[in-house]
């Protein structure tokens, strides 16, 4: 009796010690297998597109210096029409030309600086802008603006609130494109890295897409605008 509980423990302990085996056995296959299927590789894929900007912004602006203040206003309201008249004759419409309130200094008022070195007391100056879709009429007419200066108008220069301002409004009309572009070149990407490797390209593990940029192609064209868009993928490797 004795020696036959002794032969059933020994079996059990066998049976025990094999499926402590096999389990080792599998779970060590499982994790080899999890960690091979765990292999990926991370891309990023790049787009770019050139558009013409669909909407200008053109601010003229001009200034008026004189010692009577109310000749300044009647001088800077004479200017005002004579601009206006100028944009309506290159054939921009009344809806597309705004007229800013106009700005005074009084010189001699300011409490810094030496005012006897100014010739006049009072300096104004006023801006007419233009809102317009039509890009191409709005670089015909700012080519034309010394017709203006024969008039006497002193315009200011492009400076950082006088500079027109280039848009692009229809980002929404490209992005599905430029997406699937810049998914493809990073795929083309994964695939030659794969290749190399002696690997598959398996499926997307993690996708992930970064911030549509629009910038001016050149300070020379700022109506040309470059679109750009950067997506990083990150792609399983199979053997």
């Amino acid at each position: 009796m004795k020696e036959k509980r002794i032969a059933e423990s020994f079996i059990l302990g066998a049976l025990l010690c094999v499926g402590l085996i096999v389990s080792a056995y599998v779970i060590a296959e499982g994790f080899t297998r999890f960690k091979a299927y765990e292999r990926t590789v991370k891309v990023k894929g790049l787009a770019e597109r050139e558009v013409h900007a669909d909407i200008a912004i053109w601010p003229i602006t001009f200034s008026v210096t004189a010692d009577e203040l109310s000749f300044l206003v009647e001088a800077l309201t004479e200017q005002n029409d004579s601009v206006r008249d100028f944009l309506l004759q290159k054939g921009f419409s009344e809806k597309e030309i705004s007229v800013s309130p106009p700005s005074f200094t009084d010189r001699q008022a300011q409490g810094y600086g030496d005012a006897s070195r100014y010739r006049f007391r009072y300096t104004g100056r006023s801006t007419v802008s233009v809102y317009s879709e039509d890009i191409e009429r709005i670089r015909q007419a700012r080519g034309n603006l010394s017709e203006l200066g024969s008039k006497g108008i002193a315009i200011a220069g492009e400076n950082y609130e006088a500079r027109t301002e280039y848009l692009y409004t229809k980002l929404n009309e490209v992005k599905p494109a430029m997406i699937e572009s810049a998914t493809n070149n990073a795929r083309a990407v994964a695939e030659k890295f794969a290749a190399d490797s002696g690997s598959r390209l398996g499926k997307i593990k993690r996708a992930s897409q970064g911030q549509f940029s629009i910038t001016d192609r050149d300070s020379n064209t700022p109506h040309i605008k470059k679109v750009r868009v950067v997506s990083t993928l990150e792609y399983y490797l199979v053997d």
